[in-house]
């Protein structure tokens, strides 16, 4: 059986094995591939894995050995499922596999912007620390996170892993979420989206891109913060109006943001975001520790298994 990946490189720049899907078949691991090399790529292959390469509907019709897509990520949308569907083509992908990394990421975002970490080494750097009058000195004001509250947009896998860590630190947790409140971990309360934008000190986004969650940050939600709070986005990047954003951000309306995700990946140079004040951007790589990726290695080599022995798992 001919397994082929498309797009290995982020997942595995080097530093992991993929020892255990050469078990399973013919493999041939590509870094990168370009939309017009998928076809020729993919061709005799029975088994495709893909993390943003897209299979779309014309790329699925063009491969009749197509059996099994393999998405190397938890969100599947570079996939047509439907077309999928239609040809009997079994499609997978990666659930829960980076929890916890994208939950330390996000308290990684709230710690920089509470502590003033990324400036106050850049300044100790540049000679600011050798050149003070006193053993130790703040450029601006730091903040006790302890006490603070904190809103979660979404209590899934990471929201919670998120909640558990904000409750050992002291922080009052509050979430909007469908669970009912009786079913929630003590110390989280359920509340309105109006009521967590109003009071929180800190909004963390950890809920599905969907239509109805597409900009649920905008000018309006914004407004409704206090102009002390910040706001993290872990979660996807068009949860949220960048516009607006950084409008609010360079108005004052919000203090700070931090962000693991842009609508556009990679950002083109006019995105809103990168001239925003205050606002401190890492390249999607909250999912990337090398925990979570040798987990997302290890799920995709048993998905594969599984499909190969005719129990297929995490089938969407």
């Amino acid at each position: 059986m001919r397994i082929v990946i498309l797009d290995a490189f982020t997942a595995n720049p080097g530093d992991l094995s993929w020892s255990g899907l050469e078990s399973l078949g013919e493999l041939t691991v590509y870094e990168r591939t370009a939309a017009a090399d998928v076809l020729e790529r993919a061709a005799d292959a029975e088994i495709v894995l893909t993390n943003k390469v897209i299979l779309g509907k014309a790329e699925i019709e063009a491969l009749p050995k197509l059996k099994y897509i393999g998405v190397l990520a938890t969100g599947y949308n570079v996939v047509d499922i439907p077309t999928a569907h239609e040809k009997g083509i079994t499609v997978t992908n990666i659930p829960a596999y980076s929890t916890m990394s994208v939950a330390q990421m996000a308290f990684a975002h709230i710690l920089n912007i509470m502590n003033h970490v990324a400036e106050h080494s850049a300044d100790v750097k540049n000679g600011g620390w050798a050149n003070a009058t006193d053993f130790s000195y703040q450029l601006t004001t730091q903040q006790e996170i302890s006490g603070m509250t904190i809103g979660l947009v979404g209590l899934g896998n990471t929201g919670m892993a998120t909640a558990k860590i904000a409750l050992a630190f002291g922080m009052n947790v509050q979430a909007y979420t469908s669970k009912p409140q009786e079913s929630l971990p003590a110390g989280i309360t359920k509340v309105t989206m109006d009521e967590l934008f109003q009071t929180s000190d800190i909004v963390s986004l950890h809920c599905p891109l969907t239509e109805s969650t597409k900009e649920l940050v905008n000018k309006d939600r914004l407004a409704q913060m206090k102009p002390t709070a910040i706001l993290i986005n872990t979660g996807r990047g068009p949860l949220l109006n960048e516009q607006d954003v950084a409008d609010a951000l360079n108005n004052g309306v919000i203090a700070a943001a931090g962000m693991d995700v842009l609508t556009k990946e990679q950002p083109l140079p006019t995105c809103p975001l990168l001239s925003a004040k205050n606002c401190f951007i890492t390249p999607h790589i909250a999912w990337a520790t090398v925990q979570a990726r040798t987990r997302l290695v290890q799920i995709a080599t048993d998905n594969v298994a599984a499909f190969v022995a005719g129990k297929p798992i995490n089938v969407i």
